[in-house]
């Protein structure tokens, strides 16, 4: 949720750097909460989509950040990342229970 609130901040403030610091913390954050898990439960389903989120979010800082129709794909890219991620979070707590 507070990266959410905080790619939302991005787009107020016109700031690309908003955005990458927001997916470098996504980045650390997925990296260990999904690494951990895998390491425990030895499941890699939940990090491989969690990976693929990150890189979908990472994929949408590509695209042009100047308002208009790139704009609004940048942020449609972004939330799909975000709740693939959370697809990849979601498994990762269904396997370790």
């Amino acid at each position: 949720m507070l990266l959410a609130m905080l790619s939302a901040l991005g787009g107020l403030f016109v700031d690309p750097l908003v955005h990458e610091v927001g997916l470098a913390i996504a980045i650390a954050l997925g990296a260990f909460g999904l690494g951990r898990g895998a390491l425990q439960h030895g499941y890699l389903l939940p990090l491989s989509v969690g990976s693929l989120g990150l890189g979908v979010m990472a994929g949408a800082l590509s695209l042009p950040h100047d308002a208009g129709l790139a704009h609004d794909g940048e942020a449609l890219w972004t939330i799909i990342g975000v709740a693939i991620l959370a697809l990849g979070h979601d498994l990762n707590r269904r396997a370790a229970g």
